[in-house]
């Protein structure tokens, strides 16, 4: 029967809603352990500031009476990604859902926006039981009603807690240190951070088949350094092709991409949402889009215009990679202008926004 599991998880929540809501308890519907980080961490934090609040982990894979009845009668609950059963979870009125989404901005498109006929109702219910969706901006409004199904009153743009991280106080030279240190790399060259994306047209997944390192480092080895930060389905295309691994650094398994973004001093990306949490830094973006024409034309597309809105220099090929670097040809005029649409506010203050919406029940 179709979506029978998710109905199972709507019966035995709809068995514990006989019980009143702790209007102190919070919930946050999460994968793992390792999955509450980012924005559900910082929308603890704040609560913690604020009072004597109850935090309660609702696994999605730890099944238990317990866990359901604890979610039933939460005040606040959160979600960072998907999660289909609550299209058969009806919350009593007391109760808040929030959706925080874990990506800024608008960029691929996504959810309802390419989904089929079944996938659209499934996302039509799940926004039914969604009070509000917060987002980074109101200029991506229409996008995210279309992609998530979702009523645009909901919608808040109130900023993504977890962006707060770059206005908190770090040590990016110890940080620095110690990531060349982990990773054998020269803390006193500058670092380019090379982010490509998985495509779905596989002989474009391994990347050194089109960025030449030796050409790369013969032109910017004395002041670069190259990291790279693969998508985890690329590790399936991508095979060791040059003659050392000393001339780049491979930091995919690196834990915090944010600590990547903050000492990293370029960005090379292709297609990835990255480029939009990485604009707000104000560092330079190239893109490597060797496969464009193809990309563009069997991928699932984007919500602009990509050649004319990315922020930052399209380059082909590694030539035009390269020569951009040694002239500092980055196209700052284009990420200002796609920053302004991608976020209403960068202010260290979007945890605070969103607890006192909701404490001020949405007022």
């Amino acid at each position: 029967m179709k979506y029978s599991k998710h109905k199972l998880y709507g019966y035995l929540f709809s068995l514990f809603k006989v019980f009143p809501i702790s209007s102190n308890r919070i919930s946050f519907i999460i994968d793992s352990g390792e999955s509450f980080k980012g924005n559900l961490d910082y929308i603890k934090k704040e609560f913690e500031r604020r009072g004597n609040f109850e935090f309660n982990f609702f696994y999605k894979d730890k099944l238990s009476f317990s866990s359901f009845k604890k979610l039933a009668t939460s005040k606040y609950i959160f979600l960072n990604d998907n999660f289909f059963p609550l299209a058969f979870m009806n919350f009593k009125d007391e109760s808040i859902v929030t959706q925080l989404w874990h990506a800024p901005g608008a960029s691929k498109k996504f959810g309802g926006s390419v989904a089929s006929a079944d996938e659209l109702e499934m996302l039509s219910k799940i926004g039914n039981n969604t009070d509000y969706l917060i987002t980074s901006s109101k200029n991506i409004e229409n996008q995210y009603a279309e992609a998530f199904q979702i009523d645009k009153k909901k919608i808040k743009p109130l900023g993504l807690p977890r962006l707060d991280y770059y206005f908190e106080n770090h040590d990016l030279n110890k940080i620095k240190s110690e990531f060349c240190k982990k990773y054998g790399g020269d803390a006193n060259k500058k670092i380019i951070l090379y982010a490509p994306t998985f495509r779905d047209e596989e002989r474009y997944n391994n990347v050194f088949n089109f960025l030449d390192m030796k050409k790369f480092n013969d032109a910017l080895g004395e002041e670069y350094v190259l990291a790279l930060r693969l998508h985890p389905k690329i590790k399936d295309f991508y095979h060791e092709n040059i003659e050392s691994s000393e001339n780049y650094i491979d930091c995919s398994d690196y834990p915090s991409e944010q600590e990547l973004m903050m000492i990293s001093d370029i960005l090379i990306t292709d297609y990835s949402s990255i480029m939009i949490e990485f604009a707000i830094l104000d560092k330079p973006i190239l893109f490597f889009v060797y496969d464009l024409d193809s990309y563009l034309s069997t991928e699932r597309g984007f919500y602009y215009d990509f050649k004319k809105t990315v922020p930052g220099k399209l380059a082909y090929d590694c030539d035009e990679l390269i020569d951009a670097i040694n002239n500092n040809d980055f196209d700052k005029n284009k990420m200002i202008s796609f920053v302004k649409t991608q976020f209403d506010a960068i202010d260290g203050k979007s945890s605070k926004r969103v607890v006192d919406f909701l404490l001020k029940n949405g007022r």
